[in-house]
């Protein structure tokens, strides 16, 4: 946390990362895993899709998910 010039309290961030990056820098990931997983299986799953086409699929999910709970109500 750092204070700005108006005494607000700020928060920075050395470097900015996805969960996968921060999970993978985990000392000893494999014993994290599950038996049938591995970290090359998760490697490439993560490596399958851009941030960008992930997001865009995660907000139409959401705009899915919300229209069906608008049409129960408006029922």
């Amino acid at each position: 946390m750092t204070v700005t010039a108006k005494g607000k309290q700020k928060r920075v961030y050395r470097w900015y990362a996805t969960p996968w990056e921060i999970l993978r820098q985990l000392p000893g990931l494999a014993g994290f895993l599950r038996a049938e997983m591995t970290v090359d299986q998760l490697q490439q799953t993560a490596g399958a899709k851009s941030d960008t086409q992930a997001a865009m699929e995660m907000r139409e999910a959401k705009r899915k998910l919300f229209a069906r709970f608008q049409h129960k109500r408006s029922a």
